[in-house]
């Protein structure tokens, strides 16, 4: 079973106090995760993940945004400092599925 994904995406600020760094997984990734994963699922949906950018790896969840129809995956802001990513930054991301 597949379970590593490789892609490229945009980092964007949700809109709000927070300032949550994301970026949006592409449609067709997220379609396939949802069909090997979906039943898997947590709360909200969450599916476990290990991301790996550049040099820094961790541990977080993916999200489903069922108005877009993608997973959305949050950058922490320690990764973002130590790999020195903005909002705007396209970045390659390898992302595991943990479950």
């Amino acid at each position: 079973m597949k379970n590593e994904f490789k892609f490229k995406a945009k980092v964007w600020i949700y809109p709000g106090p927070a300032a949550w760094h994301f970026v949006t997984l592409p449609k067709g990734i997220s379609k396939e995760i949802k069909q090997i994963f979906g039943e898997l699922a947590r709360g909200w949906g969450s599916l476990p993940v290990t991301v790996t950018i550049e040099k820094a790896s961790w541990n977080t969840s993916i999200f489903p945004d069922k108005k877009i129809g993608a997973y959305l995956l949050p950058i922490k802001s320690d990764i973002r400092k130590k790999e020195m990513i903005l909002s705007g930054h396209t970045i390659y991301l390898k992302l595991i599925i943990k479950v």
